[in-house]
């Protein structure tokens, strides 16, 4: 057996974080072979509930697990010790009559003490995924203040806007997720995203040619996609927990396996000026992996739809930033 990994997960035992662990611990995520510890981090007065989690954690004998570390949020340089991965999912959730940039004002300083700790106690490796939301933002903050961990270490979860716009794409299709390839979310991880269908695949003929409806794409399609969470909170009373959870397990994965030559994937991470987004900024692209590095998928002409979709959803991000600028240092 390797050594064990370090990974570190906020907000362990809420909705999400109850989902996530235990794939986490299963050896699903990084393989048969590797161990982990999980570093299970929750605010002071949920500290019991975590405990529970620990002993069903416990009670599952995974073969992988090596070890479970503790620690409430009042201590995050004890809970990111060392971490190879952070998983930031815990965030204060909107409440009803929050405006966005009322959330995002609240969630502001707690990622402010996020990213120095990080900075301060995860490992020389460590990366990290903001699922928290706002996700973009969260990050942005958390990344200027641990100015020590490279820029390419960051990554805000738009994977389960991919994952509901692929979704969405093979119903209406009527072919199997699986035929749905390059299907790449730009922008903020909000109702302003944009899912890329003019470049999407299906069945590795264009998404446009197998659903030849581009009212439905340009209408129905991306509204089913921008306020799916709204949609899932309306019909469950509760938001998206485990197809979030999902799609930070696909995440990780898109992050450490190569990726296949006929495809792409979706995270934001930080902008370096490619197609018009501004240097610094927190957005989604399309990615590959080849083993060694992350790169943004290059050479991607956009018609005048998506480029207007797209500047809407990164003027939401500059505006985003400068809600937070006086947390930028």
């Amino acid at each position: 057996m390797k050594d064990p990994i370090r990974v570190a997960v906020t907000g362990a035992a809420g909705q999400i974080g109850y989902a996530l662990v235990f794939r986490l611990a299963s050896g699903e995520v990084f393989g048969p072979d590797q161990p982990i510890i999980l570093h299970l981090i929750e605010l002071p007065d949920v500290m019991s509930k975590l405990d529970g989690v620990q002993m069903e954690l416990d009670d599952c004998a995974f073969s992988t697990l090596a070890g479970v570390v503790k620690a409430d949020s009042d201590h995050l340089e004890d809970g990111f010790a060392d971490a190879n991965w952070i998983l930031l999912v815990g965030s204060v959730p909107r409440k009803a009559g929050m405006e966005r940039s009322d959330l995002i004002r609240v969630n502001g300083p707690i990622f402010v003490g996020t990213g120095k700790a990080i900075q301060a106690a995860a490992a020389k490796d460590v990366r990290i995924l903001v699922v928290g939301n706002p996700c973009n933002t969260n990050c942005l903050i958390a990344m200027y203040n641990a100015p020590e961990v490279p820029r390419d270490r960051w990554f805000a979860m738009t994977r389960l806007d991919q994952n509901r716009a692929m979704s969405q794409l093979a119903q209406k299709s009527g072919q199997p997720v699986s035929s749905v390839k390059k299907l790449a979310v730009w922008g903020n991880h909000s109702t302003t995203q944009f899912p890329d269908f003019y470049h999407a695949l299906i069945g590795g003929r264009p998404a446009t040619e197998v659903i030849q409806d581009e009212q439905w794409l340009q209408t129905d399609f991306l509204t089913t996609v921008q306020k799916r969470g709204a949609a899932i909170i309306q019909a469950r009373g509760a938001s998206s927990a485990a197809s979030a959870a999902n799609a930070a397990i696909d995440s990780i994965k898109s992050l450490i396996e190569p990726t296949p030559e006929d495809d792409w994937f979706s995270a934001a991470i930080c902008s370096d000026g490619s197609y018009d987004v501004d240097e610094g900024l927190i957005s989604s692209f399309p990615l590959t992996y080849d083993g060694s590095n992350w790169k943004i998928v290059q050479g991607i002409e956009h018609n005048d739809f998506a480029r207007e979709k797209i500047a809407a959803s990164v003027a939401e991000l500059r505006k985003e930033r400068d809600t937070v600028k006086d947390l930028l240092p």
